[in-house]
């Protein structure tokens, strides 16, 4: 902590300040809160390797030209990996959404990420690309974490080759869409709520170039809440017409095959966030995500037994794993 309070001094001369502990997230990241002269302030120690502060500059950089409300970086030591960053509050969108407000709050997220899509680069240059290998990547958490690690499951060869052709079938499925800015964990406990009602993003070090539904669906799909599949089907049909009218989507495209688009990105989210959960528990120590792995899960299911392309998955699925999940409960 010494290399801290040094940074905190040359930033705040002659100033004695108190760090505050708050929640982090699911980096190595750590936040603390403090305040000088009637400001508070938020402290982010990202230690490197682990962490790319620089890379946290670059993308709040991105941000702003883009018009988002994140937070404001007052003072840097990249070398360090600490930042010194204006405080948003600790209102997060989650705990303010009810059957009464949810309607527009959702509106105001699905509307911002407009900017978010505008954003392809930083001044470190283009956006990472969400791509096919990508994609695999992520989807391979689930078998390495959760199947493997957590539910102590092995597989046979023909499991792993089924697996394998519906992973190629979501990354295939997901590069048919048009491809933005995303900025990969929008959610509401990634979204803060302002004095002024406004919504400020966090978490957005990791923004790529990918499909077009994934933000939505990560809002509207949230691992942390969840909505009946009515209002999740209003909403998503309202960001289809949005981009429709905003031509970032061809009017060629379907509702219908907009929907697909949309469960069909859900589900290799929620696949990867199984073994995300699981790798945050057995790995780093994290265990309060194990008690939203079962929503997560009913998430993947709710998908696979909608489709018939999806049934051979859905049927190992129920069969294999799920059994041995609520064993574990």
């Amino acid at each position: 902590m010494q290399f801290i309070q040094c940074f905190l001094t040359a930033c705040f001369p002659g100033e004695a300040i108190c760090l505050e502990p708050i929640t982090g997230d699911a980096s190595f990241r750590r936040y603390f809160r403090f305040s000088v002269a009637q400001n508070s302030y938020i402290l982010m120690d990202a230690p490197t390797p682990a962490e790319d502060c620089g890379r946290f500059v670059a993308t709040q950089q991105a941000c702003v030209q883009a018009g988002l409300r994140v937070p404001q970086i007052i003072a840097q030591d990249i070398q360090q990996g600490l930042l010194i960053l204006s405080d948003l509050g600790d209102t997060l969108l989650l705990t303010e959404l009810t059957q009464e407000t949810a309607p527009a709050l959702y509106r105001q997220a699905l509307a911002q990420l407009a900017q978010i899509r505008t954003i392809t680069a930083t001044t470190d240059g283009p956006l990472p690309v969400f791509d096919q290998a990508f994609l695999m990547r992520e989807m391979q958490i689930f078998t390495d974490w959760f199947v493997h690690k957590h539910l102590q499951l092995t597989l046979s060869e023909q499991e792993q080759a089924m697996l394998q052709r519906h992973f190629q079938l979501l990354a295939n499925t997901a590069l048919q869409q048009p491809q933005a800015g995303m900025h990969r964990d929008y959610h509401a406990r990634n979204l803060m709520l302002q004095q002024d009602g406004s919504l400020a993003v966090i978490d957005f070090q990791d923004l790529v170039t990918g499909p077009v539904t994934y933000d939505a669906v990560s809002l509207l799909k949230d691992c942390y809440i969840k909505w009946s599949t009515e209002l999740v089907l209003a909403w998503g049909h309202e960001f289809y017409c949005d981009l429709q009218r905003q031509a970032e989507l061809s009017e060629e495209i379907s509702a219908e095959q907009f929907q697909l688009w949309f469960d069909w990105m859900g589900l290799q989210r929620h696949i990867k966030v199984c073994g995300i959960f699981c790798r945050l528990y057995h790995r780093d120590g994290k265990s309060g995500y194990m008690a939203d792995l079962p929503r997560v899960f009913e998430y993947v299911l709710e998908v696979t037994q909608h489709y018939p392309e999806l049934q051979e998955l859905d049927l190992w699925l129920k069969n294999k794993i799920k059994p041995v999940l609520e064993a574990q409960a």
